[in-house]
């Protein structure tokens, strides 16, 4: 798992439309990837949603920050920056990977909060959720 677990992080922060292709590399043929807006399983549906996010983005890039073992398990702490229509984003999120006995990823979940990073700058859906957290927020 371990250099699996080097060379995954080193794809993931070097992606390219072109390297998409190696995602058979790291993930079992029926891996499972959900995030905020996908929920698939197969290396053709993971390489897809890659595909996709460099056609919508501009310059998307992955830095992982930390990266916590566990026993066929891993989490990685990740900034994703790009830009979409001239505008810089940032946002912070986590992946939760689980390995199957071959070392490759069985399970892949990201961890990331699509309102505050995206949502929250469309003008009156921004206001509307802006109210709602602070309606909900303790403070």
């Amino acid at each position: 798992m371990e250099n699996t677990l080097q060379g995954l992080v080193e794809w993931y922060q070097t992606l390219s439309p072109d390297s998409v292709v190696r995602a058979g590399e790291f993930y079992a043929p029926q891996a499972h990837f959900k995030d905020p807006f996908n929920d698939v399983r197969g290396v053709p549906a993971i390489e897809r949603i890659f595909l996709h996010m460099f056609a919508q983005l501009e310059s998307p890039r992955f830095v992982v920050r930390d990266v916590c073992r566990g026993e066929g398990s891993a989490m990685l702490c990740w900034d994703f920056a790009f830009s979409a229509r001239g505008v810089a984003y940032r946002l912070q999120g986590s992946t939760r990977l689980e390995f199957d006995p071959n070392g490759q990823v069985s399970s892949h979940v990201d961890y990331w909060d699509p309102a505050e990073a995206l949502f929250m700058r469309v003008p009156l859906l921004g206001w509307v959720l802006r109210k709602l957290y602070k309606g909900l927020s303790a403070t």
